[in-house]
């Protein structure tokens, strides 16, 4: 894949070398030319421009990407060049840093943003996830925030333990996508059945999360 990355700092390049370890096609993208010569390898190509400034962006070949990512230290600069990268350079898949927890809420459909990532957010997530029992815990959202990626690791009194998947009365737009159990990973199916102490991972929308949480939560 060909991925566009505005902004050169540390995150920027720690990114652009692991997508070039991975095999992919990095440009990156920076107003201050110095940043240039902090990055040793040769076979990532640069664009020295303002990242919100459309007619900087003009030859820089990001209507050949495949994937934008928004990580510069400004938000507001991380959204325009969001939207600047979806409406203007039609790149299918934009994913988004997001530096201030405040400002998580502006990062949706409507300034491009397909993916938006909060550092503090996705800490305490993990925080969460790592101490808690019989709690759904939001991981990661997608689609302006409808779509998310949840948690949960089952207590003894969970209602589905010992109920297997196709017995379970699912809520619409909820999938199960994994399982946790002993240190491995499980596909489930429909006759996996649940035990107190597996980790669940599921997708689900802003409105089914409630019903899943009930199911696997209880009241």
């Amino acid at each position: 894949m060909r991925i566009v990355i505005a902004g050169a700092g540390k995150v920027g390049r720690f990114i652009a070398n692991d997508l070039l370890d991975a095999g992919h096609e990095v440009l990156l993208i920076d107003k201050d030319g110095a940043v240039q010569k902090r990055t040793l390898r040769d076979n990532v190509e640069w664009c020295i421009a303002d990242a919100c400034e459309i007619s900087s962006l003009g030859t820089s070949g990001l209507d050949r990407c495949d994937v934008a990512v928004a990580a510069t230290g400004d938000d507001q600069v991380n959204l325009v060049f969001s939207l600047l990268a979806k409406q203007e350079f039609g790149i299918p898949r934009v994913i988004a840093r997001v530096n201030h927890p405040k400002n998580e809420w502006l990062f949706n459909e409507n300034w491009g943003v397909d993916m938006s990532v909060s550092t503090p957010h996705l800490v305490t997530a993990m925080v969460e996830e790592a101490v808690s029992v019989g709690k759904l815990v939001r991981l990661l959202t997608f689609e302006g925030g409808n779509i998310r990626l949840v948690e949960i690791t089952l207590a003894d009194d969970s209602p589905s333990k010992d109920v297997a998947i196709k017995d379970l009365l699912l809520p619409h737009d909820a999938t199960v996508v994994a399982l946790l159990r002993n240190e491995h990973v499980l596909m489930p199916h429909g006759d996996t059945i649940f035990e107190a102490g597996d980790e669940v991972l599921a997708m689900v929308t802003e409105e089914s999360e409630d019903d899943l949480r009930k199911l696997f939560a209880g009241e």
